[in-house]
């Protein structure tokens, strides 16, 4: 057991990397910091005041000391308050941030949660917003609340959940607001117990503080009323229930206690407050311009119904721009598989997911055996590809040609690549070699894809003829070559598009050699071998010219050097006879 706390001191708990964690119980967490709650000198509150997030670590600290460790107690090393601003900036996008969190409430859904709200309230001491998660899972006993608010430890290692880096609760909430207060209530081995944690930015900031400290609160739930856990002294206990009311949006203890009411037998609450402002000086989130949505403001002016490069208004709603600003957007198609029992819940609406692959069209499922470890694994993915509805309209996402291509638009690949490594703030994957040979991988399927499929959406594979006759000057082609183009490209893709039915159904075509029927699927063929033949010429010619740039460029060199030393001997030549005259004189 820690030392006894001096009156007026913090009893917290230090933000450290704790590896000595069994049975789920956290040893050598808790320690007595000699920090005071009082408010800072005049001098340090002046060098505090940013609100943006990009510039809330730019703040200077005074010289502090650091007290030697009491007897009993192990040195550590200490995580200073501008950690938490920067190990916040992973998430660069708030959406991101905001998907952590939600990530948190599913991998609760094996402890029963059913739901998770995500909402706007108003906090009443400065008539600011925060925002609101709220789930019924099976909440936080003491030992795992001060497992969540530690930096770098998680309990998450099993295949159901999503969380794995101990890291995510830090980031996200520090990275949405400079402050966020967390309730829960669970109940174990016949005990229920209901807990409060402050991770606060601002209360660091202005003490002065050198260290991360958290007040945390805990309650026996299990009888008629709530007797608070004392682990320390009740010194302790009272010191930090006096941080939690001075530093959140509830100034009293019966304000606390009724942010319990809804909760019920078992959940968590989480309420992030003093959300950050854009460059600006308004909040990075809007709450207005949807009373079911909370928009990404500086995105959605960027991305939204006002920018000229959209020409109509079915592609200003489209998802794929919707997601950039809208959180309802984003949401609805951030979890590959539909929840069956379990709902997100924004601004009291319940989010309606998209499983992406049911909304395409000319879908083909592709097997793919990832390579992990430079060998091929026995695993199958599948891989679905097809056309979005708007096809061509929409560009791709993930550019795999070079500007001004066609190719690829439309196209939507997926694949649950559970055999990569995710980057920290999940928005991406780690650049591993078996990333990079499952992108090659699919730009490859995609593009075969293309070639076979993009007839269907309007497209034609340039034909060789009409390549012949722009490149004739550079490149001939054979005679043969040249017929085949004429007699299976031209002629029978005049009428493809009329032959293709609304459905994707492919029609025969009457040939015109004789009555016999081939089908658009044959004429796609042979059209697209004859292309992949052109393009190989085109490469060819390609390198040629390259080749022949490369070999007038030293010919051009040799001759400047070649009249180089020409001009050298002609001097040479010159000095030489005027010596011989002038020796002769």
């Amino acid at each position: 057991m820690p030392p006894k706390a001096e009156k007026g001191t913090v009893k917290s708990v230090d933000i450290i990397d704790c590896s000595d964690v069994e049975g789920g119980a956290v040893v050598g967490m808790t320690t007595t910091s000699n920090t005071t709650a009082s408010h800072p000198s005049p001098q340090l509150q002046r060098t505090l005041e940013s609100h943006s997030f990009w510039k809330a670590g730019a703040y200077d600290v005074g010289h502090t000391t650091k007290r030697p460790p009491d007897d009993g107690q192990l040195e550590h090393a200490r995580v200073h308050p501008k950690f938490l601003h920067s190990n916040a900036t992973s998430h660069r996008w708030a959406f991101g941030a905001i998907a952590e969190l939600l990530d948190n409430a599913v991998d609760e859904i094996h402890n029963g949660a059913t739901f998770v709200k995500v909402d706007k309230i108003d906090v009443m001491k400065d008539n600011s917003p925060a925002l609101l998660f709220h789930d019924d899972g099976g909440g936080m006993p003491p030992e795992r609340i001060r497992n969540c608010m530690s930096l770098g430890f998680s309990s998450k290692k099993s295949n159901t959940t999503i969380g794995q880096y101990g890291n995510g609760f830090k980031t996200s909430t520090m990275r949405l607001g400079a402050d966020v207060i967390v309730f829960t209530r669970a109940t174990t081995a016949s005990r229920a117990t209901q807990s409060i944690g402050l991770l606060s930015y601002t209360f660091l900031r202005r003490t002065g503080q050198d260290d991360v400290i958290v007040p945390m609160i805990d309650f026996d739930v299990s009888g008629h009323w709530a007797e608070p856990i004392i682990y320390g002294s009740q010194d302790d206990w009272s010191s930090n229930l006096k941080v939690i009311l001075e530093w959140s949006p509830f100034p009293s203890k019966e304000e606390l206690m009724l942010q319990f009411e809804d909760i019920g037998p078992h959940g968590t609450k989480v309420i992030i407050y003093n959300l950050w402002l854009n460059d600006e000086g308004i909040y990075e989130l809007s709450f207005d311009d949807d009373d079911e949505d909370i928009r990404l403001r500086d995105e959605a002016n960027q991305g939204g119904l006002t920018n000229l490069r959209r020409k109509t208004i079915e592609l200003q709603s489209h998802i794929s721009y919707r997601i950039r600003y809208s959180l309802r957007a984003y949401v609805s198609i951030l979890y590959l598989r539909k929840f069956s029992n379990f709902s997100i819940i924004l601004r009291g609406k319940p989010v309606q997911q998209l499983h992406i692959a049911d909304e395409l069209k000319y879908t083909k499922v592709i097997a793919y055996k990832p390579r992990l470890g430079g060998e091929e694994s026995e695993v199958t993915v599948e891989t679905t590809f097809g056309f979005v509805k708007e096809a061509p309209s929409i560009w791709p996402f993930w550019k795999i040609t070079a500007d001004g291509s066609s190719k690829g638009n439309g196209v939507v690949g997926i694949i649950e690549a559970n055999f990569i490594e995710p980057a920290h703030d999940k928005q991406d994957f780690e650049r591993s070699s078996v990333f990079v040979r499952l992108e090659a991988r699919m730009k490859q399927i995609l593009l075969d894809y293309w070639k076979n499929h993009c007839h269907l959406v309007g497209f034609q594979p340039p034909s060789a003829r009409a390549h012949h006759e722009q490149k004739q000057s550079h490149v001939q082609l054979s005679v043969g070559l040249a017929a085949n183009v004429e007699q299976e490209v031209v002629q029978p893709m005049d009428g493809l598009p009329t032959n293709i039915g609304q459905d994707g159904s492919q029609e025969k075509l009457t040939s015109r050699d004789g009555p016999g029927s081939i089908s658009i699927d044959q004429i796609c063929e042979e059209n697209i071998q004859l292309f992949v033949r052109c393009e190989e010429h085109m490469q060819k010619e390609e390198e040629l010219k390259q080749t022949a740039e490369c070999l007038e460029k030293e010919l051009e060199e040799a001759k400047r050097k070649l009249a180089q030393i020409s001009s050298y001997l002609e001097t040479r030549r010159k000095q030489k006879m005027m010596g011989l005259q002038i020796e002769k004189f």
